[in-house]
Formats: structure tokens, C-alpha cells, sequence
């Protein structure tokens, strides 16, 4: 019995070890019998030990590199109907499929040999290497438009190629159009640097080229910055004749376009607007929601004219890429673990959308089949402030119009729903106490 006692002590130890975080995901334990005498055990307790730490589903042993914390397993569903510690968060919008990890942890495995590391922590710049542009532009081909090498550009993220680029095209006190609905980073990016944001207007196609037109009319502007595949929050794609004309909008006023591409990777098919105005276009796109956020790299397509601006940018911002992150997407790519990861999570945002038509289809709900975001008309009498604070009471998290709006006086009766974060499961009954919700008279279930 005091053997018994001895190793499930000595695991409950190590157990809260690695609750507290002193072990890490990754971390691994020592051999069996450097264990034992650092424990003062009998090697046989130890090797228990390392068993009951494997039921517990607390490690795993990989044969020929030793035992290792494993990453700590998800965390059970909140409570939907009363508040919960935790909530479900549709705020936050990253796309994860099963299959990720193991795909991603291939590629990585190799990278990390000391002869591929070594060359990776060196540092590169925001041009990168031919090499990285190659892949690059392999990575970012779609619609049958592939960009040209020479003019690919990186930076840490997506958000950091935004910053870049603005701060290139557009002066202190400038004037960027934005579409009335935006991007809310582009408004935090804008009010850091000093720029002024000029909404435009959209209809069901999208941005309107004359509204364009009508507001650099008024003063001149010095860029646009627009969504045109998958837009959020509208989740709408530009059809090609709106794009068209867009493009010879752009051409006549000699105004660039910042051409924001984060989630266009779910309709590939489609081409981007630089595919129809190069010269006056700089394409952003990243890896945030093709593989991670916490493993990312930003791109920044340029027109030959504005590559210098925007690469001085990069380093004076200290944007400037990580190399690791270039030679682990550069591998992703050439491998096809990239290629896997799009065509998974197309299937995945088609399910979610399906899922979400099934148990919102009472209400008016805007959303692309294959996106990862929609947008929803709340009924009256209900506004998207007062909708928010009710689902924040049931644990949910959504992002009322306003948060996209350049004029919150003005905002849309709505919110977004991001469908990518939450497991299924969860995101079914998140979405099934919504929908209970928004049946329901506002002033029974919101109180001051």
C-alpha cells in the first residue's frame, strides 16, 4: 500500500506542476531514472509514476525522445443559460481544424534539427530572401492571378503590414476612404497615426465606386482601404463587375487601393482587385487564420512604385518579419501542409455557415456559404447594444455594428458573429440561445 501511496503522491506533485504552469506543454521530463533519484524513488515507482501521468492524459511518451507534457486538453462547455465564468466567445475569430497540429508539427519537427534552427533565428528583413518570395507568391496565387515575386513584402502579421503600409501611403492629418463598415483595427491604426477616416458607401455589391469618386471630389484622398472578398462584417464578396468598375475608378483618380485579403483564402477562386488594378493596388494577406495567430507572418504585394516606402516603413516600425516564421511557412508551403490546411478549413467554414442558417433561420442573416462570419439583422425591439448585454449575460460574446462603424451614432441595427473559435458543439447551442434570445421581449430579460 505505501508504494501505491508513494507514486500517486509523487504524480500528484508533478500533476500540479504542470497545472501551475513550472512544467509546460512541450517540457520534457527527465529520464526514468534521473526521476528516480532526483525523487528519491525506486526506478519501478518511477516508471508508475510516469504511467499514471500518461492515464491522466497529462503526457505522452514518444518513442526514442523520452516523455513529454502534453498540451492541456479543452476546457468543457460554459453553461449557456444562466452567466458563466467562462463564455463563449463569438467575438475572436480563428479557424482551427483537427488535423492542424499534427500538419503543422511535421514541418516543424524538421525545422527544429540544429542544422535547419541555426540558419532560421538569423535575421532577415522585410524583403525577405528570393527564395521566401517565391514561396510566397505560390501562397498567395488565386483566382488565376499570381503576383510577382519582386514585389512581395513581409511583415511580423497582418495587422503590422496595415500599420506599414498606411504609414507609407497616407500623411499625418491625411484622409483614407474606408467602407462604412470597416476592419475595427484600421480605426485603432488610423487614430495612432493621425489619419483621418472618410466613410464611403456601400449596397449590396459592395463599395460604391461613385461614392469613391464623389468623396475625393470633395477633398482629395490620399488612399482606400477595402475588402472586397468576404468583407467583415458583411461577409459579402464584390461580384466581378463592381470590381471592374472599382478598378477603373481607382485608374482615373490615381488613387491606391490597400486591398485587405485576410480571409479571401475561403474563396480562392475568386481573384483580388490587384489581379485588375496592379499599379494601383497593395495587397495585405496573412497567415492568421490559414494556420494561427500565435504563429503568423503578414504579406504586403506592392506596385514597383511604393515598394521602397512601404520596405522603410517596415524597418523603421520594427514590422520587420521573423525568419523562423518565413522558413516555417516557406516549408508549409512547399509541402503542401498550407494547401491542406485552406481546403480543410473551406469545408469547415461550409459547415459552420450551414449551421448557423439551420438555427438562425428565423431572422435576417447575411453570410457568405463559405466564410467564417455573418451578420445578423436583429428583430425589433431589440438594438445591438442592449442584444450584447443580454448575451454577455448567458456567456456569449458577440460584436455589435458599432464596433465597425467610423460613426457609432450611426450604426447598423446589428451584430457579428464570428463561427470559428467555439468546437460545434458549442457554437450549436450558443447559437440555439441566440436565437432563444431574439424571440424573446428585450425588457424581460435586461435590467438596469
Amino acid at each position: 500500500m505505501n508504494v501505491v501511496k508513494d507514486y500517486q503522491s509523487v504524480a500528484d506533485a508533478v500533476a500540479a506542476e504542470i497545472a501551475e504552469g513550472a512544467l509546460r506543454p512541450g517540457d520534457r521530463l527527465p529520464p526514468q531514472r534521473a526521476f528516480a533519484r532526483r525523487h528519491g524513488i525506486a526506478n519501478s515507482t518511477a516508471t508508475r509514476v510516469y504511467q499514471e501521468l500518461a492515464r491522466r492524459g497529462l503526457t505522452v511518451g514518444e518513442v526514442g525522445r523520452g516523455t513529454f507534457v502534453r498540451a492541456t486538453a479543452p476546457a468543457g462547455a460554459p453553461a449557456l443559460t444562466e452567466p458563466a465564468a467562462g463564455r463563449i466567445d463569438l467575438e475572436l475569430n480563428y479557424p482551427v481544424v483537427p488535423e492542424q497540429s499534427a500538419l503543422l508539427a511535421e514541418s516543424l519537427a524538421a525545422l527544429l534539427r540544429p542544422d535547419a534552427l541555426a540558419p532560421a533565428l538569423h535575421p532577415v528583413g522585410a524583403t525577405g530572401t528570393p527564395a521566401f518570395q517565391q514561396s510566397a507568391a505560390g501562397l498567395l496565387t488565386r483566382g488565376g492571378w499570381r503576383p510577382d515575386p519582386a514585389r512581395i513584402l513581409f511583415a511580423g502579421n497582418g495587422r503590422q503590414a496595415i500599420s506599414a503600409v498606411l504609414t507609407a501611403l497616407v500623411p499625418r492629418g491625411g484622409r483614407l476612404g474606408v467602407e462604412e463598415l470597416t476592419y475595427p483595427v484600421v480605426k485603432a491604426v488610423a487614430t495612432r497615426l493621425g489619419i483621418t477616416l472618410v466613410p464611403l458607401a456601400m449596397d449590396d455589391a459592395g463599395l460604391v465606386p461613385e461614392a469613391l469618386a464623389e468623396a475625393h471630389a470633395t477633398a482629395p484622398l490620399h488612399a482606400i482601404y477595402v475588402q472586397p472578398r468576404l468583407h467583415n462584417p458583411l461577409s459579402l464578396s464584390m461580384p466581378a463587375p463592381r470590381m471592374e468598375q472599382l478598378a477603373e475608378t481607382l485608374y482615373g483618380l490615381g488613387i491606391p487601393a490597400i486591398e485587405d485579403a485576410i480571409w479571401a483564402f475561403l474563396r480562392d477562386e475568386l481573384p483580388p482587385l490587384a489581379a485588375l488594378a496592379p499599379e494601383h493596388t497593395v495587397l495585405i494577406d496573412s497567415l492568421s487564420k490559414r494556420v494561427a495567430p500565435g504563429l503568423t507572418l503578414g504579406f504586403a504585394v506592392a506596385p514597383a512604385a511604393l515598394t521602397t516606402d512601404i520596405a522603410t516603413a517596415l524597418r523603421s516600425g520594427g514590422w520587420a518579419p521573423m525568419r523562423f516564421a518565413l522558413e516555417a511557412a516557406d516549408r508549409w508551403q512547399r509541402d503542401g501542409t498550407l494547401r491542406a490546411l485552406v481546403v480543410a478549413k473551406q469545408r469547415e467554414a461550409v459547415r459552420r455557415q450551414e449551421l448557423a442558417a439551420r438555427r438562425l433561420a428565423d431572422f435576417t442573416v447575411r453570410g457568405d456559404p463559405r466564410s467564417f462570419h455573418c451578420w445578423w439583422q436583429l428583430p425589433r425591439p431589440w438594438r445591438a447594444d442592449t442584444f450584447v448585454a443580454a448575451a454577455a449575460r448567458h456567456g456569449i460574446a458577440v460584436v455589435p455594428a458599432a464596433a465597425f462603424t467610423t460613426d457609432a451614432h450611426h450604426a447598423p441595427n446589428a451584430v457579428r458573429l464570428g463561427l470559428a473559435t467555439p468546437r460545434p458543439d458549442v457554437l450549436a447551442q450558443a447559437l440555439t440561445t441566440l436565437a432563444d434570445l431574439a424571440h424573446t421581449a428585450p425588457d424581460d430579460l435586461v435590467t438596469d
